[in-house]
């Protein structure tokens, strides 16, 4: 039995759940649902700013889903992940050759990954952001075109994945390992307290 609802399909967020010992279904969007127009940025939009509406419309989708599918009524976590370099936001990658372009913004320069998570439950919602520091070595350009070509960099914010090969370049990390692969394990479980959800 759930205990939670989780609207996302992020493998790694599953796990990352499933290591505080929490209960949960994937909430997912159906093919009526437009779940990548959420993550439209708006006209000078912040890294923070974004992350932050991004999730909280997450959230009001899946509490739609919820009650459009007449699901019981359970709390609901959601949760956005940006990479940014400066006051710019580096996405996920259009294509192969839009993951090198960022690749190569990212190489030898330290960058912000920022994952907000929300959470409803009846009779309450809070948010919380995870803010941590990566810093990239200089990476060659052969290794960069090998990422790219291994596929992993793919429907990954800022082009890669800090648990597969790119950890390989990784010359300095600060703030929360599980935040930077999608769900920060300290603020969430923050959350769920407040929910009244022990993890």
């Amino acid at each position: 039995m759930a205990l939670i609802y989780l609207a996302s399909q992020s493998p790694r967020r599953r796990q990352l759940l499933e290591q505080l010992g929490v209960p949960h279904e994937t909430l997912l969007p159906g093919p009526e649902e437009d779940a990548e127009a959420l993550e439209q940025q708006l006209a000078g939009e912040l890294p923070d700013d974004y992350v932050r509406r991004v999730t909280r419309a997450k959230l009001q989708a899946a509490q739609l889903r919820l009650t459009r599918r007449g699901l019981g009524v359970l709390p609901v976590l959601c949760s956005d992940t940006t990479v940014a370099l400066g006051r710019e936001i580096l996405g996920k990658p259009e294509d192969p050759d839009d993951a090198l372009r960022i690749l190569r913004r990212l190489s030898g320069h330290t960058h912000r990954v920022l994952t907000a998570v929300s959470l409803a439950w009846p009779g309450g919602e809070a948010q919380a952001v995870s803010v941590s520091h990566v810093r990239f070595a200089a990476i060659p350009e052969l290794a960069l075109q090998r990422y790219v070509g291994s596929g992993e960099p793919m429907g990954k914010a800022g082009a890669y994945a800090i648990q597969g090969r790119i950890a390989a370049w990784i010359e300095h990390m600060e703030g929360s390992y599980s935040g930077i692969m999608g769900l920060p394990l300290f603020e969430t479980a923050q959350l769920l307290r407040q929910a009244g959800i022990e993890a």
